[in-house]
């Protein structure tokens, strides 16, 4: 198993970030390229103690990795971002 703070680079805090997290339930992390779907979700679980329903992925056009992170409904992504500083 990868190092969980080698996967999870940095919290992504825009307004469009705090909407989903407000909306969706869903955080925005900046990942590492070479971490997998599982290796993200496996990472905030350990992380946060939290349950994390599925992992959307995706490139940015700098060439960086984005994960879209959603929540189980029992967990409040807000309260995460509140930790991180983010919101």
């Amino acid at each position: 198993m990868k190092d969980p703070h080698k996967v999870l680079l940095y919290p992504q805090a825009t307004e469009k970030v705090v909407k989903l997290i407000e909306s969706e339930n869903k955080l925005v992390f900046i990942v590492a390229n070479d971490a997998s779907k599982s290796d993200v979700k496996r990472a905030v679980e350990t992380l946060f103690e939290v349950r994390v329903n599925n992992v959307k992925v995706e490139i940015t056009p700098d060439g960086r990795k984005r994960a879209y992170v959603r929540l189980a409904p029992e967990f409040m992504a807000d309260e995460i971002a509140a930790k991180l500083g983010m919101i």
